[in-house]
């Protein structure tokens, strides 16, 4: 990736510390972690280290084993081979320890379930759209760099600078709609207070309508009116 596309993307770590819920949060399945260490372990193998490698693999394994089997003969009354109740003991740690990561997981989507608005899924299948723009570009950049001139992004300073007030402006409506999100019952019993700052989003809605980063400036705006819409929504149910 070019110099001046490092940075522009938004990641799903900025969207979480940007909305304050943990999005985009995936189940770890824990044979795929112990599939890359195995590889891993293969790789190194193969290196100029193998030796080394195996050798404090084995003494490792081995002194694990040994304090395993110290442990069952003295403190377990199970009659059975230690090596048995170190792969029965492996077995239970595993399936304990992907329950726990699926509980933690489930959490993790339910608050999002519960936390998220309209307004912020709007936000973030704008955030999509944008990171599929620097992708493309990114993508025109290798293409140009296998050495097809003629795939060259005319005015790309100019398209940067876009990209930048775009970024801009969805961080200022992600950082709005979470500031509304968590102080929606606060707002909805002190209504009065934001009524002059309603009034200044509009004004300045109307001040840069017309530019492209307006348009994501009028989102932040929505974000306003939509808690607007609901506090009155919610003062006529009382």
């Amino acid at each position: 990736m070019r110099e001046d596309l490092q940075g522009l993307e938004i990641s799903k770590n900025e969207l979480r510390e940007l909305t304050n819920l943990p999005l985009y949060y995936e189940l770890i399945i824990i044979i795929r972690p112990l599939e890359r260490f195995i590889k891993n372990m293969i790789d190194k193998i193969k290196g100029p280290e193998g030796a080394t490698f195996i050798y404090i693999g084995i003494t490792i394994s081995v002194i694990c084993y040994l304090i395993f089997d110290f442990i069952a003969e003295n403190f377990t009354p199970i009659m059975a081979p230690s090596w048995i109740l170190f792969l029965v003991f492996c077995l239970g740690i595993s399936i304990i320890t992907q329950l726990l990561l699926y509980l933690n997981w489930r959490q993790k989507n339910q608050i999002v379930k519960t936390n998220i608005t309209p307004s912020l899924q709007i936000l973030l299948m704008d955030v999509d759209r944008y990171n599929a723009v620097i992708k493309a570009i990114d993508i025109n950049d290798q293409i140009e760099a296998a050495g097809n001139i003629g795939v060259t992004i005319k005015e790309r300073n100019k398209v940067i600078e876009a990209l930048k007030l775009a970024r801009a402006d969805l961080v200022r409506a992600l950082k709005t709609e979470r500031i509304l999100r968590e102080n929606k019952n606060f707002i909805i019993s002190n209504t009065e207070l934001f009524a002059n700052n309603l009034a200044a989003l509009t004004a300045m809605q109307i001040t840069e309508k017309a530019s492209e980063h307006g348009k994501l400036l009028n989102e932040a705006l929505q974000i306003a009116l939509d808690v607007q819409h609901e506090m009155g929504k919610l003062q006529n149910q009382h």
